[in-house]
């Protein structure tokens, strides 16, 4: 294979590689509004579901990602004397568009991340008020009904 078939080749792989990165891209930027939408709705049975789905996208995601790496490697070696090259440029292009959704769906992460530490500070304050009511109510019925003999307590039944 000449030097020029060889690039090519390696610019075919890569395009094949990104197009079906950018489809699994695709379904994880949807499992990430979808996550969203769980977390701001309190809803964790489908928070789980959308986390499993996402593990296995992202599983496919990374065993594409391992090979392309070297594809990627050779080509930016060559960047340079393929810059003009409009195969390259159209690899380009969908590896940015790659990059624009990979950074959409941090953002969307980070959204869901911020609504989960909401709910859980929200959960907590719950917690430690319901403990303190519990606790002023506990005092508040040793003042009205104060403790009460076992004996005193059989007489009054029998």
């Amino acid at each position: 294979m000449s030097r020029n078939g060889e690039v090519a080749g390696l610019l075919a792989q890569y395009r094949a590689g990104l197009d079906a990165e950018l489809t699994l891209l695709h379904r994880l930027q949807e499992l990430a509004n979808q996550q969203r939408e769980a977390t701001l709705a309190g809803d964790f049975d489908a928070l789980n579901t959308v986390s499993d789905a996402r593990d296995a996208v992202m599983a496919n995601l990374v065993t594409i990602e391992h090979e392309l790496k070297p594809i990627r490697l050779t080509l930016a070696k060559r960047a340079g004397e393929l810059a003009d090259d409009p195969e390259f440029q159209d690899v380009a292009a969908r590896h940015r568009e790659a990059a624009v959704r990979v950074a959409a769906i941090l953002v969307s992460d980070r959204e869901s991340l911020e609504s989960l530490k909401e709910a859980e500070s929200a959960r907590s304050f719950a917690a430690r008020t319901l403990e303190q009511g519990e606790t002023t109510l506990a005092a508040y019925r040793r003042v009205v009904a104060p403790h009460v003999s076992g004996a005193a307590l059989v007489n009054r039944k029998g």
